[in-house]
């Protein structure tokens, strides 16, 4: 357990003495802010009745979770990569620390400084909570699908990470699959029909949507557990890979 403190609080160090998650986080607050500003603007102008409030917090928290996309690549490429470029993933590996733990470290360092970030999102609803209270069920449910999204594509990112010594490629592949993973079914018109349903279930957008109109289902929530349970099992035998190279 020491053993494993300590890996994450150096995996901690180096995400938050790294410019790279400031200046990220910084680009995040602005464009979340900007977002926050127009789509606050569009709905006071043009109104939804009584409904204003639930449609913003479904406009503004689906254009949040598209910066969260492009933010993820950034954040976890260089997980397993940079240190398979810099060597010191064999001292890792040779140290009193079993896989499961070395990436539980890694893990929880990537969502800390999701925390952090989107967390710094939590100032919107609480700047107009202070002018006209409002019941905040729907947004409990927001941020329960945003975390839940976010372990899931922290996971996709960090397995591919494993993969490579390369942060760019692993960055590439990773916006890459969570993009397509996200989009999935958007484009109706070139599915065939009979896959639609199935296309539907593996598509994170119909399962996040349900979250944003304050809609907490099982299904939604297993799907983002087991997707995530799903990579972490891919990243370990990624790891475990060493094994068959004869690299222990």
């Amino acid at each position: 357990m020491v053993s494993f403190r300590a890996l994450l609080f150096k995996e901690l160090r180096a995400f938050f003495g790294s410019p790279l998650v400031y200046f990220v986080g910084a680009v995040f607050l602005v464009l979340s802010g900007y977002y926050f500003y127009t789509d606050l603007s569009a709905f006071i102008t043009f109104g939804f009745g009584e409904s204003i409030l639930e449609h913003l917090w479904q406009r503004l928290y689906k254009d949040v979770v598209r910066l969260v996309i492009t933010v993820v690549p950034l954040v976890t490429m260089r997980v397993y990569a940079e240190e398979k470029a810099l060597g010191t993933i064999e001292l890792l590996y040779t140290a009193p620390l079993r896989d499961s733990e070395i990436l539980a470290a890694k893990f929880v360092a990537c969502m800390a400084v999701f925390v952090v970030i989107i967390g710094t999102t939590v100032t919107y609803p609480v700047m107009l909570y202070a002018i006209q209270p409002f019941d905040v069920s729907q947004l409990l449910s927001i941020y329960l699908g945003l975390f839940l999204l976010v372990a899931m594509l922290v996971s996709i990112g960090v397995f591919l990470s494993s993969l490579t010594e390369t942060q760019l490629i692993a960055a590439m592949f990773t916006y890459g699959v969570i993009l397509l993973l996200w989009n999935l079914s958007w484009n109706e018109a070139a599915i065939p029909t009979d896959w639609l349903g199935a296309v539907s279930q593996l598509c994170a957008f119909d399962h996040f949507e349900p979250f944003a109109r304050g809609v907490i289902d099982l299904k939604d929530i297993m799907y983002f557990v087991c997707t995530t349970l799903l990579m972490w099992h891919l990243t370990m035998l990624s790891m475990e890979a060493r094994q068959w190279r004869g690299r222990r």
